[in-house]
């Protein structure tokens, strides 16, 4: 059945096509498997709460009729505001508008927050740019940029508010807008496509604008929601949407509401955050975290940004899922939120997700993959200016930059055919990483580093877990060793200024592009040489081959402008003289890189590499293959094309000279 809603009908109806819903709400009551939603163009203030599940050959589809056209907000429009003097505006709102959830008390806080700015999880918008929060009337009416926000010129606009009785009392500065002239908003409710139960599976979501809610905090031991998401369910499709201007997150892959480990280290401080965090994994699977019931859900081609936590967010409720064809930018930009939680996409438990084909630039990180990115796979995306503009100071709280951050994990991960154009490209305190056929204008950080922790005078290891192979089930928990890393067939190039020749690889913010903070871990031949048992006949003497450093495998990658080298590598290309140069921008059409360092390749080639090559992850024991489990050859380049035997490292196939390439459309 199909079921019609139109924002601008007459009055309500009977969700036929003559006379339509006003509100999706309504139509989420009651839509069942093979029920369609379709949504006309026009604002729906509301918070669509799907009740029905659909079926997996069945679903329930909900579809903007004009793409884009209908747009789910969380906010609501604030007229009547009253000069104050200067710039500054004041406006009162009824607390009744808020119903159980009033944005302007609640506060943005909890596990992994570690901004000294405590903000409140609504937001005033002024011609949908999301404002900046003061701590006070006297830093309003001042109207000083915020000093941390990477966009200063959008940082004058602010706002601040207090209570006085029933009513919430906003004020603002709005420099030259006149806000009764502008469209000029506040997010009053905290989602606005999310079901309430868990189990609402398989349902499709396309074509919407959402926007403005005022979501929470999403760490990973906590209820994690966003402006549209699945909660804790199965199959979802979210397909050609735009979300933007959320208080946190976006979209949500997350976790469901456990009461007895929601916030558990900020309400009882106990137990250490860690430990939490291995509770939750082992809690999840008692409340039914399986391959049969959870995640499975498909993200495309949706136009994510201006968030400020994370554009994608998700802690075990987004296993087996695929994100694909996004762009996403703009993510954590105020810097007003800080904390380990920030990034375009930041999941925890990847396990077997597939991010490809994206374009991810200007978020404070690209993706993070946080514990237990088993079978993940990051995959001919396109990722540049994932960092700070120069000038613009690290705000207390906020976390380091880079593309690609995989913390605390075993492995398989791999990382191939991208574009990796940032400072920082790859940041891995983990093992068990293929690093295969990409562009690194970026270095590699935190190599040896970022894992454990000395406390009380002794060396604290921070066990995480891995997996049965392609299921959610533990197998075991282990520390990082470190290594266990495929670094092949990639092109380095040093291109970015090093501002601070001091640091190191165990720095996050290290600068210096190449393989050389690989040096220290050993080959495979000298690693397994220490297992000869008729050498080192005692169990016990094995200790220390057990706690050292895993091998690392490192051949057929290109070097220009000063990237550094791996001190055993064999096949390789270092090129000392040429100047190589890549820029990506943006004109009619698309983003477009140029680089010439194709044709400083010369002859070199490399291998076709396979899942047979890169071989097995030590701890998990499972190799670098498809989701499935079916073995990947690497033949394809980043657009898909082909490789022919004798390839070249890189992204591409094939190129030649200094023209433009197309490699995100329009």
């Amino acid at each position: 059945m199909i079921y019609y809603v139109d924002a601008n009908a007459f009055r309500d109806g009977d969700g036929s096509k003559e006379t339509p819903f006003k509100h999706i709400g309504d139509a989420a009551k009651i839509a069942g498997p093979g029920d369609e939603v379709v949504v006309k163009k026009g604002i729906y203030r509301e918070r669509v709460v799907p009740v029905n599940a659909g079926e997996e050959d069945n679903r329930i589809v909900y579809r903007s009729e004009e793409p884009l056209g209908a747009v789910i907000t969380g906010a609501e429009l604030i007229t009547g505001w009253k000069k104050v003097k200067g710039t500054m505006w004041t406006a009162r709102i009824k607390n009744t508008i808020f119903g159980d959830f009033n944005p302007y008390i609640e506060r943005v806080y909890g596990d992994w927050y570690f901004s000294p700015k405590i903000r409140h999880t609504g937001a005033v918008f002024v011609n949908d740019l999301m404002m900046y929060e003061t701590d006070s009337r006297k830093e309003c009416e001042a109207g000083k940029p915020d000093e941390f926000a990477w966009h200063p010129e959008e940082a004058k606009y602010l706002w601040y508010t207090e209570q006085d009785g029933d009513e919430t009392v906003f004020f603002a500065n709005f420099h030259e807008l006149d806000p009764n002239k502008e469209k000029t908003e506040i997010a009053v409710r905290r989602n606005c496509f999310m079901p309430d139960e868990n189990g609402i599976n398989y349902i499709t979501v396309s074509g919407f604008n959402i926007n403005k809610a005022a979501t929470t905090w999403a760490p990973p031991a906590a209820y994690q929601d966003g402006m549209v998401g699945p909660h804790w369910s199965k199959g979802w499709i979210i397909e050609d949407c735009e979300i933007s201007n959320s208080r946190c997150c976006g979209i949500s892959l997350g976790k469901y509401l456990d009461p007895e480990n929601d916030m558990y280290f900020t309400k009882k401080h106990v137990k250490s955050p860690t430990q939490m965090e291995r509770d939750a994994v082992c809690r999840g699977q008692y409340h039914g975290w399986l391959k049969e019931n959870i995640g499975h859900h498909i993200i495309r081609r949706c136009n994510v940004h201006h968030c400020e936590q994370t554009g994608i967010v998700g802690r075990m409720g987004g296993v087996f899922s695929t994100i694909e064809d996004c762009h996403i930018h703009h993510i954590c930009n105020s810097q007003q939120l800080g904390g380990a939680e920030t990034a375009g996409i930041k999941l925890h438990a990847a396990i077997d997700v597939t991010i490809r084909r994206n374009h991810i630039h200007n978020c404070i990180m690209g993706v993070w993959l946080d514990w237990q990115a088993q079978g993940a796979r990051v995959s001919q995306n396109l990722m540049h200016d994932n960092n700070r503009p120069e000038g613009i100071k690290q705000a207390p709280g906020a976390m380091f930059n880079t593309d690609v951050f995989v913390e605390v994990g075993h492995g398989p991960t791999l990382i191939d055919n991208n574009l990796l154009l940032s400072p920082v490209a790859i940041t891995i305190p983990s093992e068990g990483i293929g690093v295969v056929h990409n562009l690194l204008l970026g270095s590699f950080s935190l190599i040896n580093s970022g894992v454990d922790s000395v406390v009380n005078g002794q060396r604290e290891p921070r066990f995480t877990p891995y997996h049965i192979r392609h299921r959610t089930e533990v197998a075991g928990f282990m520390t990082i060793l470190h290594g266990d890393d495929r670094i092949y067939n990639n092109v380095f190039v040093q291109q970015h200024k090093i501002t601070d020749k001091k640091k190191t690889a165990q720095d996050a913010d290290y600068e210096v592009v190449g393989t050389a903070p690989f040096d220290i871990f050993p080959t495979y031949e000298e690693w397994s040489d220490q297992f000869d048992f008729t050498k080192n006949p005692d169990m016990g003497k094995l200790a220390e081959a057990h706690f050292g450093h895993l091998p690392v495998w490192v051949d057929g990658n290109a070097y220009f402008d000063g990237a550094t080298v791996y001190h055993k590598e064999k096949n390789k290309l270092v090129d000392k003289k040429s100047k190589i140069s890549v820029t990506v921008k943006e004109k009619k059409g698309g983003w477009y890189v140029k680089t010439n360092y194709f044709d400083c390749l010369k002859d070199f080639s490399c291998d076709i590499l396979t899942t047979e090559t890169l071989g097995k992850a030590f701890e998990p024991e499972q190799y670098f293959e498809n989701p499935d489990g079916t073995p990947i050859c690497f033949d394809s380049d980043y657009f898909g094309g082909h490789r022919d035997p004798g390839a070249i490292p890189g992204p591409f196939a094939t190129g030649k000279g200094d023209k433009e390439i197309l490699v995100f459309p329009a």
